[in-house]
């Protein structure tokens, strides 16, 4: 896998008499961006290191920013726009959120005490955000970090066979919306007319099934890799090792197989041809991830940019009140589909 040689003066140049920077990862991967004056806002020194930030998240892969005056989600939002001025919506969720600011969303509301797996965001979809942004508003007491792992690190040590495999048939994705089993079609599609969902799944090439009342069956095939559009890196960049049927706990996968058939549970994934992709690669990929995160506890303020095709990121449980935020931009659309 090709590195992006950046010259060190891009980083260098980020520190100054109030800015201090050390990569987290000997790599190196994720830079530690730390002010030393409490009141520096963040908005208005990216906005004047703009150029230099750019060059360090593409050698880096992630950037936290530590110290500096982000307090509230307004703030942040201004700090996202000023490193990318158009934040986008989320559209085709894959987990339920809530809008707080323009463009600023809750991250993921899932249970406290389950992990989310390393991802790359909506990687499942024709088009997803190059950026993320995730805002420190409210750390949990105890957990709920948000690792980051870097495919520099993941995508060499997966074997070539079952990159070959992957690459071949690329990942077919197939979601059954029945209310009660999984967050509703009205929700994911951010609309209730029937029309507007169909014509999303036409232009995204998605096949879509409506069932019964008031469920919709999709499926789509989906690349197993990508390109980086300014460093040239292939990168792994799927889901499969997400929304595979094995990675739920033995007893709920049992109950949803049987009761549903490997077509009919809420998510699945499959080879682009349709045959069952096998357990063992999902545990192996899974487990590359788990072996290259690195993970820091959040503080209050803290933001944490993520280039989307460098690092993957994750969620581990957590006690006590914990409200992370997150904003995306930089639409990337595959035109390979």
């Amino acid at each position: 896998m090709t590195q992006l040689n950046a010259a060190p003066d891009a980083v260098t140049a980020l520190a100054d008499d109030r800015v201090v920077t050390a990569p987290v990862s000997p790599e190196p991967f994720l830079l530690r961006i730390e002010s030393t004056d409490p009141g520096l806002r963040l908005d208005q020194w990216i906005g004047a290191h703009h150029a230099a930030l750019t060059d360090a998240l593409r050698r880096h892969g992630a950037l936290l920013f530590r110290g500096f005056a982000v307090d509230s989600p307004e703030a942040f939002g201004s700090a996202a726009r000023a490193y990318s001025p158009h934040l986008l919506d989320y559209l085709e969720r894959a987990a339920p959120r809530t809008e707080i600011v323009d463009k600023v969303f809750t991250s993921t509301e899932l249970a406290a005490d389950r992990w989310i797996a390393f991802h790359h965001e909506m990687s499942y979809s024709h088009n997803w955000p190059s950026t993320l942004y995730f805002y420190g508003d409210r750390p949990s007491a105890h957990g709920g970090a948000t690792p980051v792992a870097s495919e520099r690190a993941v995508f060499p040590k997966i074997p070539a066979e079952i990159r070959e495999r992957f690459q071949r048939h690329g990942v077919a994705y197939v979601r059954n919306y029945n209310p009660g089993l999984d967050i509703p079609w009205q929700d994911v599609f951010q609309t209730t007319d029937r029309a507007e969902v169909e014509a999303y799944c036409r232009a995204s090439h998605t096949e879509f099934t409506w069932v019964g009342e008031d469920g919709l069956r999709t499926r789509s095939v989906r690349q197993a890799v990508a390109r980086h559009p300014h460093t040239g890196e292939t990168v792994w960049f799927n889901h499969a090792h997400l929304w595979h049927i094995s990675t739920l706990p033995d007893e709920v996968a049992d109950y949803l197989l049987d009761e549903y058939g490997p077509e009919g549970v809420p998510r699945n994934a499959f080879y682009g041809d349709g045959s069952p992709i096998e357990d063992e690669a999902v545990e192996l990929i899974g487990n590359l991830y788990q072996e290259a995160a690195v993970s820091l506890p959040w503080q209050r303020g803290d933001v944490l940019v993520v280039d989307n095709f460098l690092a993957t990121h994750a969620r581990e449980p957590f006690g006590g009140d914990r409200r992370i935020l997150v904003a995306m931009s930089d639409l990337y659309v595959n035109e390979d589909l």
